[in-house]
């Protein structure tokens, strides 16, 4: 592992990914016309960060980490995001001025 970062850590993110990824594609997979104001904004920043790339794919950027979960997005969470993309369970898309995760 990278540093000293322990599995409890590395599983902590992993849950708040997953989390953040059910959380936003609920939102995208309702009809627009039953979502709030505040949910409608975030259904459009959602499509807004799709891009050909990640079209047809889960993937969530750093907003979403920190709107769903408690998690902050710091240089630990990167070095566990780079453990991830070590195994194969994330992968980095960048393009936009942003970074996607797509879940594998």
């Amino acid at each position: 592992m990278k540093g000293r970062l322990t599995c409890d850590q590395i599983n902590a993110v992993v849950k708040g990914i997953n989390k953040a990824v059910a959380d936003k594609y609920k939102i995208l997979h309702q009809p627009l016309r039953s979502l709030k104001a505040a949910a409608r904004k975030l259904y459009y920043r959602f499509l807004e960060n799709e891009t050909a790339d990640s079209k047809g794919t889960f993937f969530v950027v750093e907003a979403d980490i920190g709107e769903f979960t408690q998690l902050k997005v710091d240089k630990r969470f990167h070095a566990i995001i780079t453990v991830l993309r070590h195994c194969h369970r994330v992968r980095e898309i960048q393009g936009m001025g942003r970074v996607r995760y797509v879940i594998s």
